[in-house]
């Protein structure tokens, strides 16, 4: 693909690498999930499962934010492989000795051994998502780099698909078993291929400050202040986190919603179809960027993504739900990429590893929050609101009643409130002043080390 400039080779060499990583990582993920429920059948344990994974998702980007800006990057990247190699070596020594009647009890000792494990070997893998944007900014060029940020979120896209197909695949065929195979196959050729990947000592050396190594620590204190030393840059970690927030409805009720128009086996397709959206996505923003302001064009893709949550749950259809998810996939790409963009232009770059991880922690808080909230609203006042409540006597009538109708009202309400603060975040001075900063910033220039090699652009846009 002609349209990123700069290292290419090497950008789509860790392209390729995290992505397999992320592929095996997730799989793993979503089959110890369906694998917990096959052999409990216990809901109770299988929330629980989720909502550990993602409170410890936000607890730890902060912490492994410092890790990428006081390391060298790849061989952050080479150690999130490894340590998610060990943490499945160990799982699959679990799985393969421990009688499988142990992991029929939700309160099995070996069982939550094996899902920690699992667990770990994961989200130690989230290093490579945030250190890979670091390396973009010095990897390419600042006019393409947002193309760039699109490739990286068509890698989601595709992981999310494969992830989709071949967890359900390998947990039916045989349970954890051939899913920690694999797991371990890949991560083993992923450090392999890594070994022999080479980035210049530039993108690649640790935090340092005029030539002075910096503190290794994870300086929350020092990486807030970086944050409010950009004009509108807290604001919109602020208003990206309130999205997360009221995403979390997504997260919650989705999959009931979706469940109540069609049966499990049309739902299952149907998402694994949607989630090419993303790849269809990320794929357009690497064609044709983001414009001359990714911070207009992030808010504006908020309006329409609220816009589509309050339009799909107007009328029981499948249609209707399937059009509005697959306009809401394909513009999640643009919405990351746009944040990407912002960050790896405004931030310092010896700082970029740290405000990534903050944002990824302080963003993805919000969602279990309303993940573990909503479920028992939804289940307690929507849904009786609209079945026999006065919700169903005032607007029954034309919007419909029963327990996808409360779930529908939910959802209506959530992408209400989401429409609104996208509008008055476009309106606002925090705005202004971020967009006026991205437009007229210069862009951080990385450290050069004494044997840093430069690389040097020819006409083409091609390396040599």
């Amino acid at each position: 693909m002609a349209v990123i400039q700069g290292d290419r080779r090497t950008f789509y060499q860790l392209l390729v690498n995290t992505l397999l990583v992320s592929v095996v990582n997730y799989t793993a993920w979503f089959a110890i999930t369906f694998y917990v429920y096959l052999e409990t059948r216990s809901v109770f344990a299988t929330g629980v499962v989720s909502g550990i994974f993602l409170v410890m998702t936000a607890v730890t980007g902060i912490w492994f934010g410092s890790l990428v800006d006081h390391h060298s990057k790849t061989t952050m990247m080479q150690v999130s492989a490894v340590a998610s190699f060990l943490l499945y070596a160990a799982a699959f020594g679990i799985y393969q000795t421990v009688p499988r009647e142990e992991f029929t009890d939700p309160a099995s000792v070996p069982l939550w051994a094996l899902i920690v494990l699992l667990m770990f070997g994961v989200i130690v893998g989230n290093i490579r998502t945030i250190a890979l944007p670091t390396l973009v900014t010095v990897l390419i060029e600042e006019d393409t780099r947002d193309k760039a940020n699109g490739l990286v979120g068509t890698t989601s896209g595709v992981s999310f698909l494969v992830t989709s197909v071949i967890s359900g695949i390998l947990v039916a065929i045989g349970g954890m078993f051939w899913v920690l195979v694999m797991a371990l196959a890949v991560l083993a050729a992923a450090v392999v291929h890594l070994s022999f990947v080479r980035v210049i000592p530039a993108a690649d050396q640790a935090d340092v400050s005029a030539g002075v190594p910096a503190k290794r620590t994870v300086d929350l204190r020092g990486t807030i202040r970086v944050v409010g030393e950009v004009p509108g840059l807290t604001a919109l970690i602020l208003f990206s986190t309130f999205n997360n927030f009221l995403g979390g409805v997504y997260m919650a009720l989705m999959d009931a919603y979706g469940l109540s128009l069609v049966s499990v086996q049309t739902w299952g397709l149907l998402w694994g179809a949607l989630s090419a959206g993303l790849i269809v996505g990320g794929l357009c923003v690497a064609r044709t960027g983001l414009g001359s302001n990714p911070v207009r064009l992030l808010l504006g893709v908020n309006v329409v993504l609220w816009t589509v949550t309050v339009l799909f749950p107007l009328h029981a259809s499948i249609v209707l739900l399937g059009g509005g998810m697959l306009i809401y996939m394909m513009l999640v790409p643009y919405a990351e990429a746009a944040e990407q963009t912002i960050l790896q232009k405004v931030v310092p770059y010896e700082r970029q590893g740290r405000v990534f991880g903050f944002a990824q922690s302080v963003e993805q808080a919000a969602s279990p929050l309303t993940a573990f909230l909503i479920a028992p609203i939804a289940q307690f006042v929507f849904i009786p609101l609209m079945t026999d409540g006065a919700g169903a006597r005032a607007i029954g009538g034309w919007f419909g009643t029963g327990a996808d109708r409360g779930l529908a009202l939910v959802f209506v309400l959530t992408g209400v409130i989401g429409l609104v603060a996208s509008l008055v975040a476009l309106r606002s001075g925090p705005y202004r002043r971020l967009s006026h900063h991205f437009m007229t910033a210069r862009a951080p220039v990385p450290p050069a080390g004494d044997d840093a090699v430069h690389v040097a652009t020819s006409g083409d846009g091609s390396s040599r």
